[in-house]
């Protein structure tokens, strides 16, 4: 009997509880004048940025797009992928996040509870299916903070001067125009903002992305490194600060610099 009476005291205390953090989502929605709904529809966020053509090609492989997830989200959880990313970036409350490459929505719909109300999460990508299947489970666990943006394969589409953080997991070495997909995702980061890229330490072509041909992309559209964490034998998560978006190098001379200085992965990869 008191074991009965001691777990229905537990289910009262869980469901008040789940309650109060209910009241606390709905009054910061109203302090901070958001709808607290997910769009119906799935479209670019803010008009193109600069074109592709515009940028030199990158001197090495792209890796197909092949799944909406890189693994099982249980054995994610399990090994604390996520903890560790949201641990290193210092995300919390209150911040606006792009998870670049969102795929279903393994990072979005676990960013989502982290932001809370006053917080947005931008789940962005280019293919037409995976966004399908994140606008789907968006709609279905009730995700009032999370838009969905369709970008382009050089431009994220997301409006300007809106993302505190950006992540890219396990998908940098899949993109097509990496110096026009930077420069343009400058255009939509605070100033002071963060890119968080976790990837693993192979050649592009087999899904991967050697630290040293990562840092000098990077370093070609003005982003500096902020830290370099190895979390696991062949993985690591590499944290940039991006430019400003009015002191950043021009296309032009990007391309001038690449071509006197190119960006080559370790052996020729």
């Amino acid at each position: 009997m008191i074991r009965v009476k001691w777990s229905l005291l537990l289910i009262v205390a869980a469901v008040a509880c789940g309650a109060a953090v209910d009241r606390a989502d709905r009054a910061e929605r109203a302090a901070s004048g958001t709808s607290g709904t997910a769009q119906d529809t799935v479209g670019p966020a803010a008009p193109p940025g600069e074109p592709a053509r515009a940028f030199p090609s990158p001197m090495r492989p792209v890796a197909d797009i092949v799944a909406p997830r890189w693994s099982d989200e249980d054995d994610r959880d399990d090994v604390g992928e996520f903890a560790r990313v949201v641990q290193l970036a210092k995300i919390g409350r209150g911040q606006r996040i792009a998870d670049i490459g969102a795929g279903d929505g393994y990072y979005v719909t676990r960013l989502s509870p982290v932001v809370g109300a006053t917080g947005q999460v931008y789940g962005q990508d280019i293919m037409p299916d995976y966004l399908a299947l994140l606008q789907r489970r968006v709609r279905r666990e009730g995700l009032r903070n999370v838009q969905v943006v369709r970008g382009d394969a050089h431009d994220p589409r997301l409006p300007a001067a809106s993302v505190d953080v950006a992540i890219m997991i396990h998908m940098y070495h899949e993109i097509e125009q990496p110096f026009a997909l930077l420069w343009n995702l400058a255009t939509a980061m605070r100033p002071g903002g963060r890119l968080v890229i976790l990837d693993l330490e192979r050649p592009t072509y087999g899904h991967g992305t050697p630290p040293s041909l990562l840092r000098c992309e990077l370093a070609a559209v003005g982003y500096r490194q902020r830290s370099f964490t190895k979390t696991a034998p062949s993985e690591y998560v590499a944290i940039f600060t991006a430019p400003d978006s009015t002191a950043r190098p021009t296309p032009a001379s990007i391309s001038t610099a690449l071509s006197a200085s190119p960006c080559r992965a370790p052996g020729g990869d």
